[in-house]
């Protein structure tokens, strides 16, 4: 009868410190990791009349015209001294090839704006 009791004393402890373990597991929420599926990419960035182009370290991408474009556009304005400057800007922006075969073989659609990483350019009368 000890024996059967112990026995039983063992097991009753063995499965109350598995429910122990099993309540953690299911109380803890499950961080969940999405990668970004939209690249971001740091390069120059010119917008002249009605064509953009988006230049990094080893690429060298239209720009789709859009509001974003244009939107970024505005932006680097007060960076530029000429019309043909190039900025430097860091974006989020998906590659899709060229649809119209007119230019590059890329185009980048701008989603996000993140920063422009160029000093703004003081005049000479500042000086």
């Amino acid at each position: 009868m000890k024996k059967l009791l112990s026995l039983f004393a063992i097991l009753l402890i063995m499965i109350s410190c598995q429910d122990e373990d099993r309540q953690g597991i299911v109380t803890e929420p499950e961080a969940e990791t999405v990668a970004d599926s939209i690249p971001t990419l740091t390069g120059e960035f010119i917008y002249v009349a009605d064509a953009a182009v988006f230049r990094g370290q080893d690429f060298v991408y239209g720009v789709k015209i859009d509001s974003m474009a244009q939107e970024l556009a505005d932006k680097v304005k007060p960076y530029k001294k000429e019309d043909f400057d190039l900025v430097k800007v860091k974006i989020k922006g998906k590659i899709q090839p060229n649809q119209s075969r007119e230019g590059w073989k890329e185009v980048v659609e701008i989603r996000e704006i993140i920063e422009i990483l160029q000093e703004k350019e003081t005049s000479e009368a500042n000086k």
